[in-house]
């Protein structure tokens, strides 16, 4: 019922309890896994979720190393420096750059007027690109200064990477692909190729193939000069994310019904499909080498694959997590914060996921729930919840009774249902 606000928070695994080291999957995203990248020397990997989370992990041992709590959204894109810092970026319209073991960003960069939607490393390690839903992209040097403003895309734009030459390419829901001239090429324009799809994913390979995907599950493989070489359809559902294989030879194709194809990029043909647990994937990575995959998803896993068998390492299947709703089982109320409960816990002991735990919520003043970073607009107002004020939150929609919250906007408009959702937490956040 609130909105976090900027500020770092560091947690080590062993404190938190979140390294996991039994069977390659890494848990500790309290949401999505949204982006994946893995540092040059393939033992570090670093997450974005939709808990607003960016966690550095030891991929051999599972843990969780460092956890950065700093986006005021979900972290979309995660990228690894070639001098050991990492980059994340947020629906919140901000870059943060970190150097592992620091608990504040080194910089912040903060153009961007919507949210942004994906990263990509210059090919010299210098600069770094943002793809962005306010309709341009962005390139700044990694040194600092003025960022160059790319515009032209009509709508969101989804995905970017560069050209070995350093041009940028871009793709978005405008069906468009754009490859961008350099700075110091006075006069040139954009080329642009227009698909049959919302695009939502790009991957450029070290020869320069440009690789293409979204809404069709259609994944292209286009020259720098926009002819089509190859199409490969990898349906029914559509792709998310693609990564190149570090030697250029195969690309991995993430999807929405939760299944990861690796395409044989040369032939332009399937080589193995990774069937997850049926959510959706929403990022994958290769490791150095090229053997392993990994992937994060809906079930807020990082899970490791063998890229070239397709066999998940360690199990597939995870114990379903336990139903905090069961022991409710026929109540109204409980049935209407289904739709909550993967943002709030009830219990003390579960802590915040993307929004504060709503224990002990009767009573409490706004913005006043331990270990979670509110926005000074909420901080500010003058609400106590109970019973009169949660039901006008629902009624009105947070973004009316509560302006400022990143609470997504949702209405109740039974009042029936909404005393009935009352009800239920006056029972199931009061203190044992």
């Amino acid at each position: 019922m609130s909105a976090r606000r900027w500020g770092p928070i560091v947690g080590i695994a062993i404190l938190l309890g979140l390294g996991a080291s039994a069977d390659a999957q890494m848990r500790g995203h309290g949401g999505p896994v949204r982006a994946l990248a893995v540092a040059a020397g393939g033992t570090l990997a670093i997450s974005g979720g939709f808990d607003q989370a960016a966690i550095l992990w030891g991929i051999e041992t599972g843990t969780a190393l460092t956890v950065l709590r700093f986006h005021d959204g979900a972290v979309n894109a995660v990228a690894a420096l070639p001098d050991g810092r990492f980059a994340t970026a947020s629906e919140d319209g901000r870059i943060a750059l970190w150097r592992a073991g620091q608990p504040e960003p080194e910089r912040v960069f903060s153009e961007h007027a919507g949210p942004v939607s994906a990263l990509a490393l210059a090919p010299d390690g210098l600069a770094l690109a943002s793809s962005s839903w306010d309709g341009t992209v962005r390139i700044r040097a990694l040194s600092g200064g003025p960022a160059r403003v790319l515009a032209g895309h009509h709508g969101n734009v989804n995905a970017v990477a560069f050209l070995p030459d350093g041009r940028a390419v871009s793709a978005g829901y405008d069906a468009t692909v754009r490859v961008w001239p350099l700075a110091d090429d006075a006069g040139a324009v954009p080329v642009l190729f227009t698909l049959p799809t919302v695009l939502n994913a790009l991957a450029v390979t070290q020869d320069g193939e440009i690789a293409a995907a979204g809404g069709d599950a259609v994944v292209r493989l286009l020259r720098p000069d926009g002819r089509v070489r190859a199409e490969i359809d990898v349906g029914p559902n559509p792709v998310i994310a693609l990564a190149p294989s570090p030697d250029g030879t195969r690309i991995a194709a993430a999807s929405a019904g939760g299944a990861v194809t690796v395409i044989d990029r040369a032939a332009g043909t399937v080589l193995t499909r990774l069937v997850g647990p049926g959510l959706p994937v929403w990022s994958v990575a290769w490791r150095p080498e090229g053997g392993e995959l990994l992937t994060g998803g809906g079930d807020r896993l990082i899970r490791r694959w063998d890229a070239r068998t397709g066999a998940p390492i360690g199990p597939l299947a995870m114990p379903r997590p336990a139903d905090a709703l069961a022991a409710y089982h026929g109540d109204r109320g409980a049935e209407v914060f289904r739709a909550c409960v993967a943002c709030h816990a009830l219990r003390p002991e579960d802590g915040p996921r993307a929004g504060p735990s709503l224990a002990g919520i009767i009573g409490r003043r706004i913005a006043t729930a331990p270990d979670y970073r509110y926005s000074d607009a909420l901080k500010g107002m003058d609400i106590v919840w109970d019973a009169r004020t949660i039901a006008r939150l629902f009624e009105v929609g947070p973004a009316r009774y509560t302006p400022g919250t990143r609470m997504p906007e949702q209405t109740i408009t039974s009042a029936e249902d909404r005393e009935a959702l009352v009800r239920f937490l006056e029972r199931a956040t009061a203190a044992p």
